[in-house]
């Protein structure tokens, strides 16, 4: 107060003291009393129900930040107690935990747990709010405001001071965690249930939290705290209900679920013959539909480990069983839109008032259904067919009618409209094949090049279709490789020769295009692998979140990826933004070393395909008879009559003649050219 009437009598360190202090300043004394039940105190986390007959009902007093409990209102000496400047946690337990309907935990920074109980949810509250008043200081105070199951105070460690822990103020509402640090002057919010990564290091008891920018390593005050903020923000970071938006959902709110079992649809099911018509194996099914609902952040669907009949029926299982289910409460809406001249605009106007949840699913889903109907000609999965199969399933009906299949037939022919997204470009032939753009060394119009893509086609063969095209000879060490590019990211990614490209295509965004162009590192890479007895790195790299805020990479953590479900990316700039982590290295030789790595890890060695390019060479290369020069060569058959008479129409053109002069009947190189001619003609 002193410092706030007259702060020019004070020099700036003193002021730099004060407001220090007043941020952490405890608040005003708050003063409640009244009865409560009350457990003896543990030292451990509680683990099971305590009974009514575990509990003695005790008079308390909270005034002038001290916390007595007495025998009754009629003792003056209290049996115990605690200072508010000792509690570290409040947590609140959910109704009916324990014997009494209503209880509540403090935490002390003695390591001790204390519990109390009331029947009457109004007293519990009274409680709740005046201790909590009592010990969040005012900087925190916004917090106060909030229905929180738990309150406290935890520390985590900055990217600027990797060795000392500061101090912070959290709080826990359902799946979100609001958060006050120390050094900034508004509160955060994390979505746990958006999370990339969750993990828990015993060995140091930390607690890290990954999302997209920043990664936050929390550690408790004491173990017995740091134990119950674990399993609280581990419990919630998981799906906490029945309907769409209680799932684990990525950056984009679709549920991890959904979005993984697309994605692996998308990379090795789009051609695969009756595709989410066919059954899987149920007992698998059920077993990976239950991996995803404990932890959907935590499954990773892998080729060969997974069956695509069983990925695809998991999907069916989900949307069939959600709460609510996809269209929402207004379902019955969609299924009432006949007018065939209005029901675009209708189901336009039923896509926005969805939850935004069930909007992004609902997009997401139907785009992969579009893609889906592009390969029918393969999968045998039209429009007619899909409807059928996904119509009951979203609308969650017996299919005795084809109401909700109608509805799943519009969406996805009119995808384009409805949902209002742009897509590539691309056309299909009369084959069926898809006519694509890639572009050679830069993206420009005199670059493009709009190539047939069949189903089937790898990278290697289109980055040779594409050199073809343009003439472009192959020396011995040129390393031509097709690359993904995403401009908006300013990132690149050589695609594995191996990689089918029709899929990566129509995953792509409308900030990406294919390149085919040389990889350059390519040579030191096979070099760098050539060396090594296994393919395994270990060493120092800088490491950081794009525009991270709290986070930074602690000498003390450790973090584990699959490195066969990652994809790796270059910074095509010095400017780099990848989406989630990038990691810097001193040299570039150092980086292409790390790559290699990754590349040949991913792909069980084979990096580059320098036997199959042998033999392509070999067969393309294969030199004609110099004798027939370039000219355009004729299919000879039948007798000698019948070949003279083939070619009696050329007997003035000397070139003509020529090679008929070359192939006469009874010359040791009669049986021999007559093969070659064909062999060219096929």
């Amino acid at each position: 107060e002193e410092f706030l009437k007259n702060p020019y009598n004070y020099n700036r360190v003193s002021v730099k003291v004060a407001i220090d202090r007043v941020h952490y300043m405890a608040p005003p004394s708050v003063t409640h009393n009244g009865f409560l039940f009350k457990t003896g105190s543990m030292a451990r986390p509680i683990t099971e129900k305590k009974g009514k007959e575990e509990f003695s009902r005790r008079w308390c007093v909270l005034n002038d930040g001290n916390f007595s409990y007495y025998e009754s209102d009629k003792n003056a000496t209290p049996n115990g107690g605690l200072k508010m400047k000792e509690i570290v946690c409040l947590a609140v337990s959910p109704p009916e935990t324990h014997g009494y309907d209503h209880t509540f935990e403090l935490y002390s920074d003695a390591e001790r747990l204390y519990l109390f109980g009331t029947d009457n949810p109004e007293t519990m509250r009274e409680w709740v709010k005046s201790i909590a008043k009592s010990f969040i200081p005012a900087g925190a105070e916004h917090l106060l405001l909030k229905d929180f199951e738990r309150i406290g105070r935890l520390r985590y460690k900055d990217r600027l001071n990797r060795e000392m822990s500061r101090l912070g103020w959290f709080c826990l509402v359902g799946s979100n965690l609001h958060i006050r640090l120390e050094e900034h002057t508004a509160d955060e919010t994390i979505d746990l249930q958006k999370l990339l990564e969750l993990s828990i290091q015993p060995e140091n008891e930390v607690l890290v939290l990954v999302e997209r920018g920043r990664t936050l390593y929390i550690e408790g005050e004491r173990k017995l705290d740091f134990l119950g903020w674990a399993a609280a923000i581990q419990r919630n970071a998981g799906s906490s209900g029945d309907t769409l938006s209680q799932q684990q959902l990525t950056e984009a709110d679709i549920p991890v679920i959904v979005e993984r079992c697309i994605h692996f649809t998308t990379q090795y099911g789009l051609t695969s013959e009756g595709i989410y018509r066919k059954s899987g194996v149920n007992s698998k099914i059920a077993a990976l539909l239950e991996e995803f609902r404990r932890d959907a952040r935590c499954v990773w669907l892998k080729e060969g480990e997974h069956q695509m009949d069983d990925v695809s029926n998991v999907l069916k299982r989900f949307f069939r069983g959600i709460e609510e289910g996809l269209f929402g409460l207004e379902a019955h809406s969609w299924l009432s839109a006949t007018d065939e001249s209005s029901r675009i605009c209708q189901y336009r106007l039923l896509f926005s008032n969805l939850p935004r949840v069930n909007q992004a699913t609902l997009r997401a889903l139907v785009n992969h259904l579009y893609c889906v109907q592009r390969f029918a000609d393969l999968n045998q999965m039209n429009l007619h067919n899909l409807a059928i199969v996904f119509g009951p399933t979203l609308f969650q009906a017996d299919g005795k009618d084809y109401s909700a299949g109608r509805v799943i037939e519009d969406l996805i022919q009119h995808y384009v409209t409805i949902f209002d997204v742009c897509l590539h470009v691309f056309r299909k032939n009369g084959s069926g094949d898809f006519i694509c753009t890639v572009y050679l060394e830069k993206k420009k119009e005199t670059a493009e090049q709009h190539v047939k893509i069949p189903a089937t086609m790898t990278a290697a063969e289109l980055t040779f279709e594409i050199l073809d095209r343009r003439k472009i000879s192959v020396k011995e060490k040129d390393y031509w490789c097709c690359f993904e590019v995403n401009e908006k990211e300013e990132m690149e990614r050589p695609l594995h020769y191996l990689e089918k490209v029709l899929p990566i295509f129509h995953s792509l965004g409308t900030d990406s295009h294919l390149l085919v162009k040389k990889h350059f590192s390519m040579e030191a890479m096979l070099v760098y692998l050539a060396s090594k007895v296994e393919v395994s790195k270990h060493g120092m790299m800088k490491f950081r979140e794009e525009r991270s805020l709290l986070g930074f990479c602690s000498p003390f953590s450790t973090s584990k990826w699959p490195v066969k479900c990652l994809k790796v990316y270059h910074g095509m700039k010095k400017k780099l933004r990848p989406p989630t982590w990038y990691l810097c290295c001193d040299t570039q030789n150092e980086m292409r070393e790390w790559f290699a790595t990754f590349m040949s890890i991913q792909n069980g060695g084979r990096v580059w395909p320098a036997e199959w390019l042998k033999s392509r060479v070999a067969s393309c290369s294969a030199p004609l008879d110099t004798r027939f020069g370039n000219v355009s060569l004729i299919p000879l058959r039948g007798s000698e009559n019948e070949m003279r008479n083939s070619v009696a129409a050329f007997t003035a053109d000397p070139l003509a003649v020529s090679l008929i002069s070359q192939s006469q009947p009874g010359s040791a190189n009669h049986t021999a050219n007559h093969a070659a001619l064909c062999s060219q003609t096929h």
